[in-house]
């Protein structure tokens, strides 16, 4: 068996995106499943994005596991969950203009997630060309 050093590139994001989704899976599961000060301290959660961010944290974890193991279905992976956040967070600025209660830092995560998850799908993309050409 050989082997293969990892580039640095491949160390770093998938490091950031497996650490992403297990806080995101943590945070999220807590204000969901458990009662308490948590969901009190979360203020005016919109239900749908933090059902989304939740089932995402799965997302991230597998996609840093595919994007660490070099695998072609880790770059589509990350232009899907970049697409479906930013389509979530569009639905959400929709929420906030008809009047709908949020809190200030729903806008600062899902900025944090649409910038972590296009910074992720640039580099593989810039690295791969197009999901076809990365190591099935």
């Amino acid at each position: 068996m050989t082997i293969r050093k990892r580039p640095a590139w491949v160390w770093i994001t998938s490091i950031i995106a497996v650490a992403f989704g297990v806080m995101t899976i943590k945070s999220g599961g807590i204000v969901l499943f458990f009662d308490g000060e948590a969901r009190s301290a979360a203020g005016n959660y919109v239900d749908f994005v933090l059902w989304f961010n939740f089932i995402a944290g799965f997302f991230y974890v597998a996609t840093g596991v595919g994007i660490w193991l070099e695998k072609s279905w880790a770059l589509g992976a990350s232009i899907t969950i970049v697409t479906l956040t930013i389509l979530v967070f569009g639905a959400f600025q929709i929420h906030v203009f008809y009047g709908g209660e949020y809190e200030q830092r729903t806008v600062v995560a899902m900025s944090l997630r649409t910038l972590v998850w296009s910074t992720i799908t640039f580099i593989s993309w810039r690295r791969f060309g197009t999901p076809h050409h990365i190591t099935h």
